[in-house]
């Protein structure tokens, strides 16, 4: 299955909007991967998927702007978390179902995005997170939106974790090789650039 032929139409959001405490405080979304910023690895890879394509950034507005269709921020200060960037996205999405990818995963593909998107169409109420064996990827993960209201309660009663929110809300998992590359994480200087270890 392609992107086009998929039938669930998703809004999408990028996170980024972490402090990048693994980066010495660089904005990890802008920091560059095989010659471009990860924001545009991931970029590229969703951008046939949706015309509703939303980031979720707290600086760098402006170099961001060019990747989206709309910009959201935290409602607080402090970056509290990846859960504030969620809600954002979730207040604004303009499709019945958000599919949030972090920025710095800039190896998944075309195969992940689709089997993410045929599980939450097999499962339209329920949230779908990515899953290997007992560790799960919330933020690798599709909301319906009509759940947003019930993340908002979770997150007025001091919840912070989205992977406790949707899994109390019955999340669903896509299941994933326990070392599978597409889900490697590039948050550290290392991890972004194995062979001189230095940060952009």
């Amino acid at each position: 299955m392609s992107f086009e032929s998929s039938p669930l139409p998703c809004s999408i959001l990028l996170l980024a909007g972490g402090r990048g405490q693994r980066m010495g405080g660089q904005d990890k979304g802008l920091l560059e991967w095989r010659g471009q910023p990860l924001i545009a690895h991931v970029q590229r890879l969703v951008r046939p998927l949706t015309d509703d394509l939303i980031i979720s950034c707290n600086r760098n507005h402006d170099r961001y702007a060019p990747y989206a269709d709309q910009l959201v921020g935290d409602d607080c200060p402090d970056f509290p978390g990846p859960l504030a960037g969620i809600r954002a996205g979730l207040a604004v999405a303009r499709q019945e179902h958000l599919l949030i990818l972090p920025c710095d995963v800039p190896q998944i593909d075309e195969r992940l995005l689709a089997d993410l998107r045929a599980t939450a169409q097999r499962n339209p109420l329920l949230p779908v997170m990515v899953r290997q064996g007992e560790f799960w990827e919330p933020l690798l993960c599709i909301i319906p939106t009509h759940l947003k209201d019930q993340v908002e309660r979770a997150w007025e009663a001091g919840e912070r974790s989205p992977r406790n929110i949707l899994l109390q809300l019955g999340g669903v998992g896509l299941e994933c090789p326990a070392n599978d590359p597409r889900l490697a994480n590039l948050n550290t200087p290392e991890l972004l650039h194995p062979r001189t270890g230095v940060s952009e």
